[in-house]
């Protein structure tokens, strides 16, 4: 039973012998040929563009779809997902999701044992990882007032922006490190800045969303330490690669890195990624559970069915959906967290996939590769002589990629003049060039394809 409508069907049948039959009231049936007619419509917005708009939607879930880190739940996810939407649960309180709020804890439990946080860490989904790093970035900002404090953020130049985003809606100040030709911070500058900026808390990041760089956290959170500063780690794209971290050692593979997470004190992570879940599920974790008392917190209708914690007592967001938990919590049951089975090998092939279309592309005439890729993704350019021929040429490969009759997706990553190799011309600040997110493990096969695609059409412009 591997089929999502296949499993969603033996849900759906489990969950229909369970509900007491009623008749839906009459106001509930829309027209039918109004709903035929938006049917219509709403399939063909999906799948092709009209009226000269850019409608339509990439084929996310084929391996020739190589571009942003988008891609379908997996097949158990969905169906988890849309069986629990047909009862509709909020995690909020637990008389709203009695079932979905004990199966939140229980993955949130997981994820803290993959992580090596402790079994009393404090934690709960989120909307995605821009609410898990406000969440986390609230308790810093609590805990430096607590303390009498300034709170003073340190976050590298290629951490994600939604750091910058959060601390101003916190009102945090922000002090931005440089990172190095790899695109990790820079330790040197961490080094300088926790003796002189009087920082807070420090955001390293385990997989950055530009080209997979993963911090240096198991050199920089001892230098926290020393300074007193708190840590916190952006996890949401390549958390689950710790996964891998306790297996073989795999050159190149950073795994002293993830392994040091285990040593943070809050890290968040996106099952809507390597998790194989629907938008949004995003998590939050705390090694301190006392970090709770920031969230306190009353309401004159909710937490009174249960004397147990109620998740929306340790969460900023309200209402949220218990069908995101029931789909985790099912996936995680159907494939475990794991490095020998369920999502190991699935993270271990898109790993290969990259390394794969990075060599093909090496021994390429027309394209070069930036780096050697950290996680499962890769950034590219059209071999040429300076950064405007660069920017130029990439933009033409990513239009001409989409076109028929073999399509290939790609996506554009703007890079600094000072992160190219010599002997390219620096005529321009910056340059846009070619990335490819790898993240479907069915990549592993289609690598050889792809390169040989992307030379072509590299050697066309």
């Amino acid at each position: 039973m591997t089929d999502g409508r296949e499993i969603l069907d033996a849900l759906l049948g489990a969950l229909d012998a369970w509900a007491e039959p009623h008749e839906p009231h009459p106001s509930l049936a829309p027209d039918a040929a109004r709903l035929a007619e938006a049917m219509g419509e709403f399939t063909a917005r999906l799948t092709a563009p009209t009226d000269g708009e850019e409608d339509g939607i990439y084929p996310f879930g084929h391996p020739r779809y190589a571009g942003q880190m988008l891609k379908p739940p997996h097949p158990v996810a969905w169906a988890a997902y849309a069986a629990a939407m047909r009862l509709n649960p909020n995690n909020h309180a637990l008389d709203g999701g009695p079932a979905t709020g004990r199966m939140e804890k229980e993955v949130v439990a997981d994820l803290a044992a993959m992580f090596g946080f402790p079994a009393d860490a404090l934690g709960h989904l989120t909307g995605g990882g821009t609410v898990a790093n406000l969440e986390a970035l609230f308790v810093a900002r609590e805990l430096a007032r607590e303390a009498g404090q300034t709170p003073r953020l340190g976050v590298s130049a290629e951490a994600h922006y939604t750091h910058a985003r959060m601390a101003h809606v916190l009102g945090v100040e922000v002090v931005t490190l440089p990172a190095d030709d790899a695109g990790r911070l820079d330790l040197d500058a961490l080094a300088d800045a926790l003796r002189e900026e009087s920082l807070s808390v420090v955001v390293l990041t385990a997989g950055t969303t530009g080209l997979g760089a993963v911090d240096p956290i198991a050199e920089a959170l001892p230098l926290c330490r020393e300074h007193g500063v708190r840590v916190h780690v952006d996890a949401a794209y390549g958390g689950f690669f710790c996964l891998l971290a306790g297996s073989a050692e795999v050159e190149g593979f950073p795994a002293a890195d993830f392994r040091a997470i285990a040593e943070a004190d809050s890290v968040v992570v996106d099952p809507h990624k390597h998790g194989l879940q629907p938008y949004g599920c995003g998590a939050v974790l705390f090694r301190d559970p006392a970090v709770g008392r920031f969230y306190r917190h009353d309401s004159p209708y909710t937490y009174f069915t249960s004397d147990a914690l109620h998740l929306g007592e340790i969460s900023l967001e309200c209402s949220r959906p218990g069908a995101a938990a029931a789909a985790l919590w099912l996936t995680l049951r159907a494939l475990p967290l794991r490095a020998d089975e369920g999502l190991g090998p699935i993270l271990a092939a898109t790993l290969r996939a990259a390394r794969r279309l990075a060599d093909r592309l090496a021994d390429s005439e027309s394209v070069r590769v930036l780096r050697p890729p950290t996680l499962d993704i890769v950034g590219y350019f059209p071999a040429a002589g300076s950064l405007s021929s660069i920017d130029a040429a990439s933009a033409a490969v990513f239009g001409r990629g989409m076109a028929e009759p073999d399509p290939v997706y790609l996506s554009l990553f703007r890079v600094d003049a000072d992160r190219f190799p010599e002997p390219i011309a620096r005529d321009a600040p910056h340059a846009r060039i070619l990335r490819s997110v790898l993240m479907k493990p069915e990549h592993e096969a289609w690598a050889d394809r792809l390169a040989e695609r992307i030379s072509g059409l590299a050697a066309g412009v």
